[in-house]
Order: structure tokens, then C-alpha cells, then sequence
């Protein structure tokens, strides 16, 4: 996609943006990289606050066999 650079800028479809509340601009050797910024009631942001403490020290390297034991 091409775009024409007016006296304000660039118009960004928001399309291409795929529903990003923010985005953050910046310029880089050669280039200009527009980066959606996620919400920060994001899920994801989540995961990790509360681990599960188990007493087990090889939980995330195996956990097939804690969570299907004789499987």
C-alpha cells in the first residue's frame, strides 16, 4: 500500500491497525514502524500474577506427567 505524506502527515487505515485503541510511532534506521499498543485490561497482561506455588521444581519442564499422571 501506498500512501500520499500530506502537510499533516500520513492516514493510516484502520483496517491495518486491527482494532487498536493506541499505537506507538517510531522511526528507525531506514524505516518507520507503527506498533499496536494492547489494552491494558488485556488478558494477558494476567497470566503469571498468581502462580501456583506446587513444591514441585520441574513443573513447567514436565508438566505432561503432573497433569496425566500414568498416562
Amino acid at each position: 500500500m501506498k500512501a500520499v505524506v500530506k502537510k499533516e502527515g500520513v492516514l493510516i487505515p484502520r483496517k491495518l491497525l486491527k482494532g487498536a485503541k493506541q499505537v506507538e510511532i517510531r522511526k528507525e534506521p531506514g524505516r518507520i514502524v507503527v506498533l499496536p499498543i494492547p489494552a491494558p485490561d488485556d488478558p494477558v497482561f494476567k497470566l503469571g500474577k498468581h502462580p501456583v506455588k506446587s513444591g514441585v521444581s520441574d513443573a513447567s519442564e514436565r508438566p505432561d506427567e503432573y497433569l496425566y499422571p500414568g498416562a
